[in-house]
């Protein structure tokens, strides 16, 4: 699969978690989170997605340490899990805390070289820094395509909300409105799509199964 993304975001972001990771280490702030509670609850969200399925294959695009492998066997998933990062240095950290085997990969990169059963993004999307928000939107919509392509029965994602307060909203941060979202992604990938917002944080997580129409 190509690399749909223009090199100059991608180094911006992994320039920005390079920093992360530096001065948090392998914690929920070192991914740009507040705390561990907002960071499970986001993940808790994803399961939706594998519900029934716990030997399905994932890709975890954007998986930062590789926290999501930790928090899947804990909830029982058993299948195969492969996470991309374009931060060379979470890479690295993932490996150290998780292992490499048949079971579990890590790769440096922005598009899969390969499908998995699913694919998520959790959390790629937020911080845009000084990106024109026309040229971010674009980075969104072609990594929802990525995601697309990558996971055979469907995918998820998570983006922050204009639903939330604007005067809580930040430049550098990327906010999308939940109903332009989930009628593009109707209109693009098929109808089974959900969209979830009921969790208490300040964004929504898109959920999206394959049609017969995709997988054929």
């Amino acid at each position: 699969m190509n690399n749909p993304i223009d090199p100059p975001i991608l180094q911006q972001v992994a320039a920005h978690y390079t920093s992360k990771l530096r001065t948090h280490g392998s914690t929920s702030r070192g991914v740009d989170w507040n705390d561990l509670h907002s960071h499970e609850l986001r993940h808790r969200q994803f399961l939706r997605l594998f519900e029934g399925a716990p030997d399905a294959s994932l890709i975890d695009l954007g998986c930062g340490f590789g926290d999501f492998l930790r928090f899947l066997r804990l909830a029982g998933h058993r299948g195969r899990f492969v996470g991309y990062d374009v931060t060379p240095g979470m890479i690295d950290k993932a490996r150290e805390l998780h292992g490499e085997g048949d079971d579990r990969q890590w790769r440096v990169g922005s598009a899969p070289s390969e499908t998995a059963d699913f694919a998520v993004a959790s959390g790629i999307f937020n911080v845009k820094g000084d990106v024109p928000s026309a040229a971010w939107s674009s980075y969104v919509l072609r990594t929802i395509d990525v995601l697309a392509q990558t996971g055979r029965q469907g995918f998820g994602f998570n983006v922050l909300s204009m639903s939330s307060d604007p005067d809580r909203r930040r430049p550098d941060l990327y906010y999308a409105e939940p109903a332009e979202m989930l009628s593009y992604c109707v209109s693009r990938y098929g109808r089974s799509v959900a969209l979830l917002q009921d969790y208490g944080l300040y964004e929504f997580t898109v959920i999206v199964r394959a049609t017969a129409s995709r997988t054929t």
